[in-house]
């Protein structure tokens, strides 16, 4: 991981040693590199460099104030899924024009909030979404921009459970419907047809399957066109993944050669329509943007052998960090304190003291350490804290941003009072 590095026998995120945050803040904490976090904006923006084109962070990953004010300075737009998520790039001091709005199940009050905001777009998923949008605008007395969301039926190659353009997926209209429905929303009164977009999974490694959904988000595009439909946007989502440095698995394109082969098949397109009309492309990366800016740092409570498994105890939990009991996930786990040479310590499974079987983070890995000492799960930025619950009463995990040398607190622990502060007994 860039800015994760042993220095003098200890892990540092950029200058910081991760025994000196832990000692300050406590265990478990999700600890950020903003330089990394930094970096992985730019790749994308720098390759939209003289484009027509926006980066909206999904914010999903990550959705942390701090994290959505320092993406928001560096002019990225969003990508949201809830009114929530609304409200905190407004918090964050994000621009409301570059938010996108994305989801199947979207509410009238969440409809409503939007566009008193003046949203760059909905990406509208079904008809009665539309119709529903429709009737909003129109009781405001405004028209709603509207993007759908089409499922090319590609298969994404990625886990069932993160695979959305696929046929069986809940989301987004069937390519087999798409013309008819852009119908149905060109002739509503309140509504602009303003793009088309696609999202087609998560932790892709390979982008072809990206660039197919592109060529038949092209096609559609032509025969609307043809129809005297003409849009503004494409957009491509997300889904672009990290290296979570499994074994035998290929790394990730980069982001930046992934933009710049969206651009190239863009530019060949519009070639083949003698320079027809302009298109703004839209990207939404998520995972690919925070996904290696953190790790998830915790201590080893215990360890305990057992007759078939050695369990390394750490205090963080699958109610902290739910990708390996969700998906299955493999997530790298290192030692703070860096291991002597040609020490690789018993095989461990690394767990959680919460009441659960599946509470896991790590099976049968080699780690030199013991109890008191220091973990860190690897590439932990991206759904972790967001997918973190309360879970056997237990206060989500403090986030530090690490800047330099400096550290900065962006959430606190919460206390057990904070948990049951909205609960009452009934008397």
């Amino acid at each position: 991981m860039p800015h994760f590095d042993y220095q003098d026998g200890v892990l540092h995120a950029e200058g910081v040693a991760l025994s000196a945050i832990a000692e300050q803040f406590g265990t478990p904490t999700y600890v950020y590199s903003k330089a990394r976090l930094l970096e992985n904006f730019d790749a994308y923006a720098n390759a939209c460099t003289g484009r027509d084109a926006l980066v909206c962070y999904a914010m999903k990953a990550n959705s942390n104030l701090a994290v959505l004010n320092l993406l928001a300075k560096r002019g990225a737009g969003f990508d949201i899924v809830s009114a929530g998520e609304l409200q905190r790039v407004i918090a964050a001091g994000g621009d409301t024009g570059k938010v996108i709005f994305s989801g199947v199940g979207k509410s009238a009050d969440e409809m409503r909030l939007a566009l008193q905001h003046d949203i760059l777009c909905f990406n509208v998923e079904s008809i009665p979404e539309l119709h529903r949008l429709n009737d909003v605008a129109g009781a405001l007395g405004k028209r709603a921009r509207v993007s759908l969301r089409v499922n090319p039926n590609v298969d994404p190659k990625t886990h069932p459970y993160i695979a959305t353009g696929l046929k069986a997926s809940k989301f987004g209209v069937a390519f087999s419907d798409a013309l008819a429905t852009y119908r149905t929303a060109a002739s509503l009164p309140h509504l602009d047809v303003a793009g088309i977009d696609c999202h087609i999974g998560s932790q892709l490694l390979d982008d072809a399957p990206l660039l197919e959904a592109l060529d038949k988000l092209i096609e559609l595009v032509d025969a609307l066109g043809d129809e005297g439909i003409h849009l503004h946007h494409l957009d491509m989502g997300g889904g672009l993944g990290i290296d979570y440095g499994v074994a035998g698995e290929e790394a990730p394109a980069p982001a930046g050669d992934y933009v710049t082969r969206v651009f190239q098949r863009i530019d060949a397109w519009r070639a083949e329509k003698h320079g027809g009309r302009p298109i703004k492309v839209i990207f939404e990366p998520g995972r690919s943007i925070v996904g290696d800016t953190g790790v998830l740092l915790t201590k080893v409570e215990f360890i305990k052998h057992g007759e078939e498994k050695n369990y390394c105890i750490v205090d963080a939990a699958m109610n902290d960090m739910a990708r390996p009991a969700l998906y299955q996930a493999w997530m790298d786990m290192q030692p703070v304190k860096q291991a002597a040479e040609g020490s690789d310590g018993a095989l461990f499974d690394v767990v959680g003291p919460i009441c659960e079987s599946g509470d896991w983070l790590a099976r049968d890995r080699a780690l030199p350490v013991e109890a008191g000492d220091l973990l860190v799960m690897k590439c932990a930025g991206a759904y972790g804290m967001t997918m973190a619950s309360n879970y056997n009463t237990r206060g989500r995990a403090a986030e530090v941003i690490v800047d330099g040398t400096q550290v900065h607190l962006v959430r606190r622990r919460e206390t057990v009072e904070e948990l049951f502060a909205l609960e009452s007994v009934i008397k």
